[in-house]
């Protein structure tokens, strides 16, 4: 059974920054500041896009942007998809995860799922 591993917000803030600024370079549609602060409340961790990048991307590029994302953060903070578990997980370079985009109320999030596992209480 794996064990629960706790992340620190600050490391994931400058994870996902680092992330947004190299995703940026590759994704020209996407010309935004990183963010400053996560959107943690939705079932997935992520960031909006600006309103007026909206206008000019289509849901194919915004996945490929969040995908960049989640691949840029599995490859520096590997733990905030439960990448580096304990007890002979698979590598952090192995594993290529998916990025997510939430729509809703006309604000769209770009970022990566939630942690699959769920610790409850009993």
């Amino acid at each position: 059974m794996a064990r629960a591993t706790s992340i620190s917000l600050s490391k994931l803030t400058d994870a996902v920054q680092a992330a947004v600024k190299s995703a940026v370079a590759k994704h020209p549609k996407f010309q935004m500041q990183p963010p400053n602060s996560l959107a943690l409340s939705y079932l997935i961790r992520g960031f909006p896009v600006p309103d007026g990048i909206l206008n000019t991307v289509t849901v194919g590029e915004a996945q490929a942007f969040a995908n960049e994302v989640a691949t840029q953060i599995n490859a520096n903070m590997p733990e905030a998809f439960g990448s580096a578990a304990a007890g002979g997980a698979a590598p952090a370079a192995a594993i290529r995860p998916e990025g997510a985009v939430f729509s809703h109320g006309g604000h769209l999030i770009c970022g990566f799922p939630a942690i699959n596992e769920v610790l409850l209480e009993r």
